[in-house]
C-alpha cells in the first residue's frame, strides 16, 4: 500500500477498521435488515456525521461544542427549503389562497416568497448553501470567541444559547420557517420521488458514502501537521501559542470543519426521513450527539460510528419493549459508559478486544502503554496522549 494512503486510513489496522465498518454499513445491514429498519440505520448514520465533526473538534481540538445541532439543522433546514419549493408549484398548490408558495405560509397569510427563500429555487446553489450556511456561522462564532481566547466551559455554554436562540428564532418564525411542525410533506427532489422504497436504498448507500468521505478527510486532517497541532493545543495551548502559532486560527477552521460535516448529515437526514423540525436543533439532541461521540470514543473516528449506532439501536429497542422504562434504560447505560468505559467503544477495544484476538490467534499480545493519570482538576483533564501533540508538532519543525 502506497505510504501515504495507508498513512491516511491510519496505517494497517485503521484500514481493517474501515474495511469492517465499510461491510457493515454496504453489505451487512442491507442483506439482514428489511426496508424500514434499514431507513432507521440510514437515519443513524446522519447523525453519525456530527459525531465525527466532535471527534475532530472536541476529542482532538479540545472544542466541547454542545450546540451541534445548529449546523445539522440548519443543514437540514437547507435542503427541506429547496424540497418543499420543489412540492409546492402553482398547479400543486392551485387550491391555496396564494398559489406557488409553501403550504405553511399561505396558513400564515403571506403572500409573496420571503426573500431569504429565492435561493433554493436552485438545486446547485442548494447544494453549496447546505454547507455553506453552517460553516459562515461558525465561522462568526469561532472568531467571536477565540479571537478573544473565550474556551473550555465558557464556548460550551455560549454553544447551548445559541442552540436555543435558534430554536426560539425557528418556533418564532412561523410563517418562514414553519414554526414547531417544522418542514413537512417533502415528496420529490429534481422529480425524483424519494419516498419510494428504491429511493431510500440509493439515500442509505448515499449517506453511508458520504460518511466515509467524512471520515477519511477528518484522518487527512489528524494526519497532517495541523492535527499534531490540535492534540498540542489540547494538552498545553500556552505552549503552543508561545511557540509562534495562531492558536485561534486552527481553532477555527477545526471548529467550521465540524459544522460542515454536521450539516451534510443534515441534508441526507432530510431527505431520507422528509421533513425537518426544530427538535433537531436545539440543546437537549446537541447534548445527545456529543454522548454518541463519547460512547463511542472521542478520540476515534469510527468508534463515533458506533457509538451513534449503539446508542440509537438503544433508544430504538428501549422504546420499543419497554416504553414506560426506555429513559431510565438509555440513562443508565452512559452512567456505566462514563464510569466504566471513559473512552468509550474504541477505548474497550483497545484495552480487551486486542488481547482477545491475540490469545484466539494464539499468540502474547502486545503490551499496552500505560493509562495516563487523571489530573485533580477537570480543567487539566486533556484526555489520552498527553504532551504526544505538543512533542511531535516540535519533531516536525
Amino acid at each position: 500500500m502506497n505510504s501515504a494512503y495507508e498513512k491516511l486510513l491510519g496505517g494497517k489496522q485503521g484500514a481493517i477498521g474501515l474495511l469492517v465498518l465499510c461491510a457493515l454499513l454496504f453489505v451487512i445491514f442491507p442483506l439482514v435488515l428489511t426496508d424500514f429498519r434499514l431507513n432507521m440505520v440510514g437515519k443513524y448514520l446522519s447523525y453519525a456525521f456530527v459525531a465525527v465533526g466532535l471527534v475532530l473538534c472536541w476529542g482532538y481540538g479540545g472544542i466541547l461544542s454542545l450546540g451541534q445541532g445548529v449546523f445539522f439543522g440548519l443543514g437540514g433546514y437547507c435542503m427541506a427549503a429547496f424540497l418543499k419549493l420543489e412540492a409546492s408549484d402553482p398547479e400543486s398548490t392551485k387550491i391555496q389562497s396564494t398559489p406557488g408558495i409553501p403550504d405553511f405560509m399561505d396558513w400564515n397569510q403571506i403572500t409573496e416568497l420571503p426573500a431569504i427563500w429565492l435561493p433554493f429555487k436552485s438545486f446547485p446553489l442548494t447544494m453549496i448553501l447546505i454547507v455553506a450556511v453552517p460553516m459562515l456561522l461558525a465561522f462568526i462564532v469561532g472568531i467571536s470567541m477565540f479571537k478573544r481566547r473565550v474556551g473550555d466551559v465558557y464556548f460550551s455554554i455560549v454553544t447551548q444559547a445559541i442552540a436555543a436562540i435558534l430554536t426560539i428564532l425557528i418556533i418564532g418564525r412561523q410563517g418562514w420557517t414553519g414554526g414547531v411542525n417544522g418542514i413537512t410533506d417533502l415528496k420529490t427532489m429534481l422529480g425524483w420521488d424519494i419516498r419510494s422504497d428504491d429511493a431510500k436504498m440509493i439515500l442509505y448507500f448515499a449517506c453511508c458514502g458520504l460518511l466515509v468521505a467524512a471520515i477519511l478527510f477528518s484522518r487527512w486532517v489528524l494526519t497532517s501537521k495541523l492535527g499534531r497541532l490540535l492534540v498540542a493545543m489540547r494538552d498545553k495551548e500556552e505552549r503552543v501559542r508561545f511557540s509562534g502559532y495562531d492558536v485561534a486560527n486552527f481553532k477555527v477552521f477545526t471548529f467550521v470543519a465540524a459544522a460542515g460535516i454536521s450539516a451534510i448529515g443534515g441534508a441526507m437526514f432530510t431527505l431520507q426521513v422528509g421533513f425537518m423540525s426544530p427538535s433537531f436543533v436545539g440543546i437537549v439532541p446537541s447534548i445527545e450527539m456529543v454522548i454518541f461521540a463519547a460512547v463511542g470514543g472521542r478520540m476515534s473516528l469510527l468508534g463515533a460510528v458506533y457509538g451513534t449506532l449503539i446508542v440509537n439501536f438503544g433508544k430504538t429497542y428501549f422504546s420499543e419493549t419497554m416504553p414506560e422504562l426506555w429513559l431510565f434504560l438509555m440513562g443508565g447505560l452512559f452512567i456505566a459508559v462514563v464510569m466504566y468505559f471513559p473512552n468509550g467503544v474504541a477505548g474497550l477495544w483497545e484495552t480487551h478486544g486486542r488481547k482477545w484476538l491475540a490469545k484466539l490467534g494464539g499468540r502474547k499480545a502486545a503490551p499496552l502503554p500505560a493509562a495516563p493519570r487523571p489530573a485533580a482538576a477537570p480543567a487539566q483533564d486533556k484526555g489520552p496522549d498527553k504532551d504526544i501533540g505538543f512533542a511531535a508538532m516540535e519533531a516536525s519543525k
